[in-house]
C-alpha cells in the first residue's frame, strides 16, 4: 500500500521540478548523475539517457573552472579535483549553500555562465547520500532584473498608471496618477475607475470601448475625465488586458496623460487654418467648405442660396492717410457689423484685405423671391457699413461698401464659377459708382471676358508693335497750321482698329499706360528731330497727352529729358497736356516737376478745362502756357446759352492771364466764327482736319508753319 503512494509522490515531485525555472541536478556522492529536470536538460542540450549514470566532471564541468574554484575557496585541492567529484563538491560546499558564479559547457561546446548552488544531501542517519545542484542562467536573471527595473521606472513615469484586477477594482496607482487626478493612492485603492467619469460620454461610448477591449485585449483613445476638484480634462487613455499562464484574465493596466495643452494647440491650429486672425471671421478656406455644404443642402431642400462679395470703398485711402493700425480697427468693426446683420445659419468671412464674403442659405425655392431676400440682406449690410465709424475712441470716418451677389440652386454652379460670378457682380457695383449692389448676370460675364481678352492683347501690343500714332492739326485764327496733337491708336494684327475709348481707360487702370506713354514720348521727340530738318515742319509744335500715373513716376522729369537728349529734339516744340485730375493730389510734387521741365523749355497745356475741379488758384499756381476748352462746351455753344457763356468766360480768363486758349471739337464755320468773336486764337477739330497717320499728315502739309507762339 505504501509503495504506490511513494511512487505517486515521486511522480508529483518530478512534475513540480520540471516546472521550475532553474536547472535541478542530483548526483550520488561520487558525482554520478541520478536526476536532471527538464530545464537542466534543455539548458545543457542533452537527452536524459545521455547523462543519467555518468559522472558530471567528464560531461559539463570545465576543469579550468574547477581549479580556479579550488584556489579561490581553499587553495588546497589542486588539479586532482578534476577527477574527484567529492573534492569538487567539498570545494563548492565550503561556504554552505551559497551561490557561486560558474560555467557549464553545453553539448554543442557553448560556455554558459550560471549561478550554481551545490548542497549535500544526507539520510536520516547523517550519511552523505549525494549532492543537489540548482543553477540558473546569469544572463537570464540579469534580463529579468533589467525588466523589473524598467517596469519599476516606467511605473514612476510622468504618465499616470492604474492597475486593476479582473473585476475592475483598483489595486495600484503611480505618483503621476495622483498628480493628474488629485486622488492619493489610499483614496482609490479598492474603488472602481468610474469615480473619474466626467459625464461627457454616454453609455454607447463605454460599450464600444469595452467591446474593443474584450475582442482585442486593448483600447486606446481620447477621453474626458474629472479630477478630484471637479475640473474636467481631456486625456489620452490606453487600456491593456493582462492574462495569466492559463489564458485567464487577471488584470487591466491603464495608462493616460493629460492632453489639455495638445487640445489647446489643436484648437489654435484649427483657428489659424480656418479663421482670419484679425477679425475672427472664417477665412476663404472655411468659406469654400461651407459653400460646398450649402450647395449640397440645397440639392436636398430645393432651396436657393446666395454668395455676396463686398469690399469697402476707398479703404486704401484710409490706410495710406491714417495708417494700417487704424485700418485694422475699421476691419474689426466691419466684421462685428456683418455678424449683427446675419442669421445664425449664415456665414460671414474675410477674403483678405478689405474684401468680405457672406453666404446665405435656405432662401426661397423661387429664384425671384430668393433674389429679393438676398438683396434685402445686402441692403441691410450696406446700410450698416455706411454708418459712421469711431475708431480708437477718437477717429471718426465714413466708409460705404459695394456688394456683388450671385444666386445658386444646389450645385448648378461649380464653386470657382460661383466665386467668379460674385466677383464680377462686385466689379460692376464699383463700376456703377461704388456704394451699390449688383447681381451677376450673363451679360456681365461676357463684358468682363471681353475686357480680359482686351487686357491680354494690350499687354502684348507694345512688344508686337501694334500701336500707331495719328495726329490732328491745330490752327490759329487765320487757320494757319501751328502744331499737332499726337493721338494713340491700336491696330491688332488681323483686326480692325480699336477705338481709344475701348483700351486707354483699361491701360490706365492696369498701369500699362506708363510704358505706353514712354513710348509715345520717345516717338514724339524722334518726330520733332525729323521735323526740325524740314522748313515745312520746323516751326510746328507737337502736343503729347500725359497720364496722371505716368506723370507721378518719380523719374518722370528724367525720362522726358532723356528722350529729348536721345533724339536731340528742341524742348520748345514739345507740349505736354495734363488733365485737371492730376492737380488734385501731391500739388508740390506736380509743381516741382513742371517747373523743372519749364526751365528746359518744355511747355504745358491744361486739357479739358472746365470739366473738372480747376479754379483760378490752379491757373495761378501751376506754370501752364495754354488751356484747352473742352469740346462738350464747344459742341453746344450755339444752341445752349449757358455753354456759350462758359466758353466766353474761359477764353476771357485765359487771355487775361496771358495764356493761349485752344478750342477743341470745332466742326463748322459757325462755331469757328463764334469762338473767334470771343477772342479765341487757336483751334482744333474736324473743320481743320481729322486725325491721320503721321506720314499722311506730313505729306499733306501745304502751308509753312506760323512763328512759334
Amino acid at each position: 500500500m505504501n509503495r504506490p503512494r511513494a511512487t505517486g509522490h515521486c511522480e508529483l515531485l518530478g512534475a513540480i521540478l520540471d516546472q521550475a525555472g532553474h536547472a535541478v541536478i542530483a548526483t550520488d556522492p561520487d558525482g554520478t548523475l541520478r536526476y536532471l529536470n527538464r530545464y537542466a536538460l534543455e539548458l545543457l542540450g542533452y537527452e536524459s539517457d545521455e547523462l543519467i549514470g555518468r559522472r558530471t566532471p567528464l560531461l559539463f564541468h570545465d576543469p579550468r573552472e574547477i581549479e580556479i574554484a579550488a584556489r579561490r575557496l581553499g587553495k588546497r585541492l589542486g588539479r586532482a579535483i578534476a577527477a574527484d567529484f567529492s573534492l569538487l563538491a567539498a570545494a563548492l560546499a565550503v561556504d554552505g549553500a551559497q551561490e557561486h558564479a560558474w560555467t557549464y559547457v553545453c553539448r554543442d561546446g557553448r560556455r554558459l555562465p550560471v549561478s550554481l548552488q551545490l548542497s549535500p544531501l544526507y539520510d536520516e542517519n547523517g550519511r552523505l547520500r549525494g549532492y543537489l545542484g540548482v543553477a540558473h542562467e546569469i544572463e537570464r536573471q540579469r534580463q529579468v532584473d533589467r525588466e523589473r527595473a524598467i517596469a519599476a521606472t516606467a511605473f514612476e513615469s510622468q504618465a499616470a498608471i492604474m492597475v486593476t484586477d479582473a473585476d475592475q477594482r483598483i489595486l495600484r496607482v503611480n505618483p503621476a496618477f495622483t498628480r493628474l487626478t488629485g486622488y492619493a493612492a489610499e483614496e482609490v485603492i479598492g474603488r472602481r475607475p468610474s469615480l473619474l467619469k466626467s459625464g461627457r460620454h454616454d453609455a454607447a461610448f463605454y460599450a464600444r470601448m469595452w467591446q474593443s477591449l474584450n475582442e482585442t485585449g486593448n483600447w486606446q483613445g481620447e477621453l474626458w475625465n474629472r479630477r478630484k476638484d471637479g475640473e474636467i480634462f481631456p486625456e489620452w487613455l490606453t487600456i491593456s488586458a493582462i492574462y495569466d499562464g492559463l489564458g485567464r484574465l487577471s488584470h487591466y493596466v491603464s495608462t493616460f496623460s493629460d492632453i489639455s495643452s495638445l487640445k489647446a494647440a489643436e484648437s489654435e491650429i484649427h483657428q489659424l487654418a480656418f479663421y482670419d486672425p484679425l477679425t475672427g471671421l472664417p477665412n476663404r478656406r472655411l468659406l469654400l467648405d461651407r459653400l460646398a455644404q450649402a450647395q449640397a443642402a440645397g440639392i436636398r431642400s430645393k432651396r436657393h442660396g446666395a454668395l455676396l462679395l463686398l469690399d469697402l470703398d476707398n479703404f486704401k485711402t484710409l490706410n495710406d492717410t491714417l495708417g494700417h493700425d487704424v485700418g485694422d480697427l475699421l476691419l474689426i468693426e466691419v466684421a462685428d457689423r456683418l455678424r449683427a446683420c446675419l442669421r445664425a445659419q449664415d456665414t460671414a468671412a474675410r477674403q483678405g484685405g478689405d474684401e468680405f464674403a457672406v453666404l446665405l442659405g435656405d432662401l426661397d425655392p423661387a429664384e425671384r423671391e430668393a433674389g429679393i431676400q438676398a438683396e434685402t440682406v445686402a441692403e441691410k449690410i450696406r446700410a450698416a457699413l455706411g454708418q459712421p465709424y469711431l475708431l480708437a475712441g477718437k477717429i471718426e470716418c465714413f466708409h460705404s461698401a459695394s456688394v456683388g451677389i450671385s444666386l445658386f440652386a444646389g450645385q448648378d454652379k461649380p464653386l470657382e464659377a460661383l466665386l467668379k460670378q460674385a466677383d464680377i457682380a462686385l466689379y460692376k457695383a464699383k463700376e456703377a459708382g461704388r456704394n451699390a449692389i449688383r447681381f451677376f448676370d450673363s451679360a456681365m460675364q461676357t463684358a468682363l471676358e471681353q475686357r480680359a481678352a482686351t487686357e491680354s492683347g494690350l499687354r502684348q501690343a507694345l512688344v508686337r508693335g501694334e500701336f500707331v500714332l495719328h495726329v490732328q492739326a491745330l490752327v490759329d485764327a487765320e487757320q494757319q497750321l501751328i502744331g499737332a496733337e499726337l493721338l494713340l491708336r491700336w491696330q491688332p494684327a488681323g483686326r480692325s482698329l480699336v477705338p481709344p475709348g475701348d483700351f486707354i481707360p483699361l491701360a490706365e487702370e492696369t498701369g500699362l499706360i506708363t510704358p505706353i506713354g514712354l513710348w509715345i514720348l520717345d516717338q514724339a521727340c524722334a518726330r520733332l528731330r525729323r521735323w526740325a530738318d524740314d522748313p515745312a515742319t520746323a516751326g510746328l509744335y507737337l502736343a503729347v497727352n500725359v497720364s496722371a500715373k505716368q506723370f507721378r513716376q518719380p523719374d518722370f522729369v528724367d525720362q522726358v529729358v532723356a528722350a529729348l537728349e536721345r533724339h536731340d529734339a528742341d524742348p520748345r516744340r514739345l507740349k505736354l497736356e495734363l488733365t485737371e485730375s492730376l492737380l488734385l493730389d501731391n500739388v508740390d510734387d506736380v509743381v516741382a516737376k513742371m517747373k523743372a521741365l519749364r526751365e528746359r523749355g518744355v511747355r504745358f497745356s491744361l486739357d479739358d478745362f472746365g470739366t473738372g475741379y480747376a479754379s483760378l488758384s490752379y491757373l495761378k499756381r501751376f506754370p501752364f502756357q495754354q488751356i484747352k476748352v473742352d469740346q462738350a462746351f464747344v459742341r453746344d455753344m450755339l444752341a445752349d446759352p449757358d455753354d456759350a457763356v462758359i466758353v466766353g468766360a474761359i477764353i476771357s480768363l485765359g487771355n487775361s492771364l496771358r495764356m493761349g486758349v485752344v478750342a477743341e471739337g470745332v466742326e463748322d464755320d459757325a462755331q469757328h466764327a463764334a469762338l473767334a468773336a470771343h477772342g479765341c486764337k487757336a483751334f482744333q477739330g474736324y473743320l481743320f482736319g481729322r486725325p491721320v497717320g503721321l506720314d499722311q499728315f506730313e505729306a499733306g502739309l501745304l502751308h509753312p508753319p506760323a512763328p512759334l507762339h
